[in-house]
């Protein structure tokens, strides 16, 4: 029987009633009746253009009512949306661009005429637009959907391209990750089961839409359960975080831990404990057990965690314990390669919001992606029924005969250390004997370097010998991706940079 089309974009429109605010941005706001419209008429405008079925269409620009209009509106259109965040380089967007062989980039007037230079030295130039009605010239399109007349949603097949997300890159290059038509009918379940949200909720999410933790659990879930999703086009800080809540009260907040832990540190965190937030979520890295304390001890709500990747969307496992241990969400299932092993291992998931596999990488596809499973590159320990998160293959270490996980290290020195500490992070580094051990890098909180010093030499001393960290390296900041996460990939370089002993090893 012939599967009947969809559309990933129109999908978001089932439960929205029309007159309810879709879309909170500043002082501006959007019903579903009228972005429903404004994304037929941004669909037209695409189609005008040239756009043709599974043309890619570069969103660059920060978040706001305009970015989803136009983001939607080329899903509509039969094309392919691709966020990308308008931070990056415009040398690593031009390999973006080539490599994805990308036919549109949206972008903002302030970014619209390096942007458009950029793309016109490319073999393939991509159409520049340059939203929010800045004037056209040789080099670029202005964006103006007043006179479009609004169209059907293409129909497309549920395999057929909807949009791609760029993996986050915290042990390398960014891959392009292929979501399909049906990617975004599950991703309310989650808030629906896990946190009874529905259309009188209100969502924030402090990371952008360009990463795959906003994009399906704030935006596609807010729509698709009919409620209002609040956007905020600045960069996320603890004090912007408590502005945004006063003044727009979401009732679910979405964060990442290391936020979390800024925002502990700041004391804002306590600050958001009037503004009646039901939930507060966490993902994108794993939440330290001493930061979920404490921010329950703040607010009176510990974080739910969530794990989830670019490649699934939605969230795959979550947890409501301190102890960090991790159950499937709705929909997940879960295979393990060795049900019976007591070590660390990959495992598989199987779920509605899993991608098709990655742009133009075969290898990663055939290791990662089998009939319909995927399985990530980190790793976990079967706990019973329930999962501990132990962090990717190369986190594991084997030290003095025996196995260590800088995930374990880092868990144990950050319940020591505590607010004297805003980020810390350990790593699996070669000594000039050659030998593994282990170094730890650590950002003190303000005026308390002697103070986390101290309690720093009190939580190595509680560990056993093979677990100690080698070195200790005090630092400003840590390496980080653009959703916020720690890029792993660059610590055991900044440590040869910051250990004189290794010097021509």
């Amino acid at each position: 029987m012939e599967t009947p089309p969809v559309n990933a974009a129109l999908g978001l429109f089932e439960t929205g009633a029309p007159d309810r605010i879709a879309l909170e941005c500043g002082a501006r706001q959007i019903s579903y009746g009228e972005l429903r419209r404004e994304v037929a008429c941004a669909a037209a405008l695409w189609q005008s253009l040239g756009l043709r079925t599974d043309d890619r269409v570069v969103a660059f620009a920060p978040d706001g009512i305009d970015w989803v209009v136009a983001y939607l509106g080329a899903i509509w259109a039969g094309g392919v949306a691709v966020g990308i965040n308008p931070r990056l380089g415009l040398g690593d967007l031009a390999g973006i661009l080539e490599e994805s062989d990308v036919r549109f980039v949206w972008t903002t007037p302030e970014l619209v005429e390096e942007v458009a230079a950029m793309a016109a030295a490319l073999p393939q130039p991509p159409l520049v637009m340059a939203g929010a009605a800045a004037p056209g010239s040789g080099a670029w399109r202005d964006w103006d959907i007043a006179d479009a007349v609004a169209i059907e949603p293409v129909p497309r097949r549920p395999e057929d391209m909807a949009l791609w997300i760029g993996t986050s890159g915290t042990t390398g290059k960014s891959k392009g990750v292929i979501h399909t038509q049906g990617v975004t009918a599950p991703c309310a379940e989650f808030a629906r089961q896990i946190l009874a949200a529905g259309p009188e909720d209100r969502l924030y999410a402090t990371s952008k839409l360009f990463f795959a933790y906003a994009l399906a659990n704030s935006l596609f879930a807010g729509l698709r359960l009919g409620a209002t999703v609040i956007l905020d086009p600045e960069w996320p800080t603890p004090e912007r975080v408590v502005d945004m809540v006063a003044a727009h009260r979401p009732t679910l907040l979405f964060s990442v831990p290391t936020l979390y832990n800024k925002m502990l540190a700041t004391g804002v965190a306590a600050r958001l404990k009037p503004y009646g937030i039901r939930h507060f979520v966490s993902a994108g890295e794993a939440l330290p057990a001493s930061v979920c304390a404490r921010w329950r001890e703040a607010t009176g709500l510990a974080p739910i965690s969530g794990y989830g990747t670019s490649e699934t969307l939605c969230l795959m496992l979550y947890s409501r314990q301190d102890a960090g241990l991790l159950r499937p969400t709705p929909l997940t299932e879960v295979r393990y390669g060795d049900p019976d092993s007591d070590l660390p291992q990959r495992i598989w998931f199987r779920h509605p919001g899993i991608a098709r596999g990655y742009w133009q990488r075969p290898k990663e596809n055939a290791e990662d992606f089998v009939a319909g499973w995927f399985s990530p590159g980190d790793t976990f320990l079967r706990q019973g029924e329930e999962l501990e998160f132990t962090g990717r293959n190369d986190d594991m270490l084997k030290i003095a005969g025996q196995w260590v996980s800088t995930l374990w290290v880092e868990q144990a020195l950050r319940d020591v250390c505590g607010d004297a500490v805003q980020e810390l992070a350990a790593v699996g580094v070669r000594g000039a004997d050659g030998l593994t051990s282990i170094a730890v890098f650590l950002v003190p909180g303000p005026q308390m370097r002697e103070e986390a010093q101290r309690r720093l030499e009190l939580g190595i001393a509680s560990l056993t010998g093979h677990k100690r960290p080698r070195w200790v390296h005090w630092v400003e900041t840590l390496p980080q991706t653009a959703t916020g996460k720690l890029q792993r990939v660059r610590l055991s370089a900044l440590h040869q940079e910051l250990s004189p002993e290794l010097a021509g090893h």
